[in-house]
């Protein structure tokens, strides 16, 4: 183990004094730090890839050694020994702290239901953790939401949207004849029939001091449905998932802009706005499942193929500089002297990696209205923490630059359509949705298939062959979690070169003090859904 820290992190360490310009970039998760061009270091169990910066090398020396957070992460001091080497319990301590799983009753009074439960987890990168989920049943309808959602600029908005977004689509798919009572008891101050029945975890926590005004504003959004007098038996899933993304995120804008009751509502309200999130959202219903999805989140289907293989199938497209369609759309939206500057670096105007999210206005607000509103808030707002704010994205000439438009795609269940995994981008920077898939699936069937040897593969010298016979026993080694979603993270950050959980990098990567984790990982959350194939298999019947 080193005794210094290494030069490159030193050097990004001096990057923390920065301008006020900078400073605004730096803060923005997906935004900077590491580019997507920024090569990423090679799954190696003893590190033999990775250059002067690897995490083994990590060591600050001083008389203060490192204390341990009741969450399981480590805190740096001014002076203060690192030891980068965690114990077994330690490293299942972390992965395990914010793990939840939710079984489903098959039938719940209503009908069946196509969930059978659900496993989910978060690893925070930042501190605080900018990642946030959402899990309820539809009361009103036979279904189920899940949502997964990725903040930038701070965890503001993905807080916000996580609270909010699936009464948005809830409200949608209800009746005129619900909504009418829903509006009858508002007005007469009886109770509300409930709309979700949620799945929270011990550690989510809402925004009380702005509970009242984001039940108005739903309150103004299904009052505005029921003037439409086409409402009816509600809307199908694909147009109120539209219509929720978009509504949601105008409410958001427009409540950066009104007077509020209180400093802390108004405080709250410019930060959700000015700071933004990505969201995939799903919707289980009894013979299939919609997906929208906004940003760079990813929903994935796991299927058992007739020869006991499993098969990724993608629901959603990532919406950033590597989906080329995406680009043209953007790219269109704007003057043609525009189309070398709209994307720079992989990046919108050269600061956002996502290409579609909530919150944002710094991306769609005109700039009058940008300094409008920042120059009027009054001392008692939290002016500090909107500081970040003030930054203005290089060459903004004809906003907005980004909208939060779903892209929503259907799938028909099917009898080997087993689970549905949703994770933000932190996820998928280090696994591939088909590697996603087979280590779901394995650690669900307990088997473990290796492919059959080769013609090339007989003709391999000694050393290839033990290389191969390391591969096959990493893939069948026994599952260390019951929970499919700690199971995923612990593969994520834990593979080594031949597949097999690596206790060295697992070790390196999570004992990272909390200024420098985000160097080298981001913010990860995975749900697990796991279908009811039994329900498909009859409805195909």
């Amino acid at each position: 183990m080193s005794g210094r820290v290494c030069a490159s992190i030193l050097q990004r360490a001096s990057s923390y004094t920065l301008t006020l310009s900078s400073a605004a970039v730096l803060q923005y998760s997906n935004v900077v730090a590491f580019s997507s061009s920024q090569p990423r270091p090679a799954h190696q169990c003893h590190f033999s890839s990775w250059a002067t910066s690897r995490p083994d090398q990590l060591c600050f020396t001083g008389e203060e050694s490192g204390n341990w957070s009741q969450s399981g992460q480590r805190h740096l001091s001014t002076r203060q020994d690192l030891d980068f080497q965690l114990s077994q319990v330690q490293i299942n301590s972390i992965l395990r702290s914010n793990e939840q799983t939710v079984s489903v009753p098959e039938f719940d009074g209503r009908g069946l239901s196509a969930v059978k439960k659900f496993e989910s987890n978060q690893l925070a990168a930042n501190t605080p953790n900018e990642d946030r989920r959402s899990a309820a049943t539809c009361l009103q309808s036979r279904g189920m939401l899940f949502g997964v959602f990725d903040g930038h600029g701070g965890w503001a908005c993905a807080q916000a949207v996580s609270e909010r977004l699936l009464y948005y689509i809830a409200v949608a798919m209800m009746s005129k004849q619900s909504l009418e009572e829903l509006e009858k008891c508002m007005e007469h101050g009886r109770p509300v029939p409930p709309i979700l029945q949620w799945h929270k975890h011990h550690s989510d926590f809402n925004y009380r001091e702005s509970a009242s005004l984001y039940i108005d504003h739903l309150r103004v959004f299904w009052q505005e449905l029921l003037d439409s007098g086409e409402h009816g038996e509600g809307m199908i899933p694909v147009d109120a998932m539209d219509r929720a993304f978009k509504r949601l995120d105008a409410d958001i804008s427009l409540e950066a802009q009104v007077p509020l009751s209180n400093d802390l509502m108004k405080s709250t309200a410019i930060q959700v706005a000015f700071s933004g999130c990505t969201a995939c959202v799903a919707y289980v219903g009894t013979e299939g499942i919609h997906v929208a999805n906004a940003g760079d989140c990813r929903a994935v289907v796991g299927v058992l193929e007739e020869d006991g293989s499993w098969s990724a199938l993608p629901l959603s497209q990532d919406h950033n500089s590597q989906n080329q369609a995406e680009m043209e759309r953007i790219k269109a939206q704007h003057p043609p002297s525009e189309r070398d500057t709209v994307v720079t670096d992989d990046r919108l105007l050269g600061v956002l990696m996502p290409l579609r999210a909530f919150g944002d206005v710094r991306f769609k607000w005109s700039l009058e209205l940008q300094q409008s509103i920042l120059s009027s808030l009054e001392s008692g707002v939290d002016l500090d923490s909107l500081n970040l704010y003030q930054y203005t994205p290089p060459n903004y000439l004809t906003p907005p630059y980004l909208d939060v438009s779903p892209e929503i795609t259907y799938h028909k269940l099917r009898p080997q359509d087993r689970f549905l995994i949703l994770g933000t981008d932190g996820l998928w920077d280090e696994l591939g949705s088909e590697e996603a898939v087979r280590l779901i699936g394995e650690h669900l069937s307990g088997i473990h298939l290796q492919a059959p040897v080769s013609p090339s593969e007989r003709q391999m010298k000694l050393g290839q062959i033990h290389e191969l016979l390391l591969k096959r026993r990493a893939r069948a080694s026994p599952a260390l979690d019951t929970n499919s979603a700690t199971h995923l993270i612990r593969h994520a950050l834990g593979t080594g070169e031949y597949g097999e959980l690596c206790q060295e990098r697992l070790s390196s990567l999570l004992a990272l003090p909390e200024d420098l984790a985000r160097m080298y990982r981001d913010d990860i959350t995975a749900t697990v859904v796991y279908l009811n194939s039994d329900l498909a298999r009859h409805q195909q019947s």
